[in-house]
């Protein structure tokens, strides 16, 4: 399991920590980044498609949020 960060981290800490769980599952850096700043994105959910085998760029296609033309 990943480490945890504080529950008082600052937004940056946050995101960085993030960033750095994602590069370890083999993210690339300009993606791990964009979904590391996204604070809409499951990390969790993420990480486990990885572990299921999932390449980075389809999990997050899959975990991706829904346009607001989704809805309609």
């Amino acid at each position: 399991m990943s480490e945890r960060v504080a529950s008082d981290a600052s937004p940056i800490a946050l995101a960085a920590w993030r960033r750095q769980q994602l590069r370890r599952a083999g993210f690339d850096p300009a993606l791990a980044a964009e979904l590391a700043a996204d604070g809409a994105v499951d990390l969790h959910a993420l990480l486990e498609l990885r572990d299921r085998g999932c390449p980075p760029e389809l999990a997050a296609r899959i975990l991706a949020p829904l346009g607001p033309e989704a809805g309609r």
